[in-house]
């Protein structure tokens, strides 16, 4: 009598076994996730340059998709002083319409075709950044960067590294410093 229980028995506990194992390895956080911001780690500035990302297809064009980093450095810009940049050196910017305190962003539909959202993986590399200043915000399932709970943006109008064509947009769109202020110098 023992063999016949030990055989189902031992089919359920391995069946139970990988079911548990195949949920717990999903990385799907979904629309509605309330997962916690994700953890920002410091980096080692390197002697030549900067880290580099893969970003996501699409990312970084007019197709409204966000932008993709895994870090943020401090640059200059003539005429605006220090100002904070993406691994491939493109100008962040933060909108004054969006709110710090608790980070909120407000660009959302056709602005995001102009002003790409920046979105982080897990962790992200921090080089001139205080890494206590950076935070992210949750935005439609994905984690979007924030500086001083501001949060980030790209702008589609720059092309290459350390162009700033989207200073002063509208009265309302700044490169951001590495203290996560906006940046009022004019170029």
């Amino acid at each position: 009598m023992i063999p016949r229980r030990i055989g189902p028995s031992l089919a359920l506990g391995l069946a139970s076994a990988f079911l548990l194992g195949a949920c717990g390895s999903s990385n799907d956080t979904g629309a509605g996730s309330t997962a916690p911001a994700a953890p920002v780690t410091s980096a080692t500035p390197a002697a030549s340059a900067p880290a580099t990302a893969t970003p996501a297809a699409g990312a970084g064009d007019a197709s409204g998709q966000p932008a993709t980093t895994a870090a943020v450095l401090t640059g200059s810009a003539q005429g605006l002083g220090s100002i904070v940049t993406d691994d491939k050196g493109r100008t962040l910017y933060r909108y004054d319409k969006d709110q710090p305190n608790p980070s909120k962003w407000t660009c959302s539909g056709t602005c995001t075709e102009t002003w790409l959202p920046v979105i982080v993986p897990e962790s992200v590399q921090a080089s001139g950044v205080e890494k206590s200043l950076l935070g992210t915000v949750h935005r439609n399932g994905e984690t979007q960067l924030t500086l001083a709970g501001w949060p980030l943006y790209r702008y589609v109008g720059d092309t290459a590294a350390g162009q700033t064509n989207g200073q002063g947009k509208d009265q309302e769109w700044y490169a951001v410093t590495p203290s996560g202020q906006k940046s009022t110098a004019t170029g």
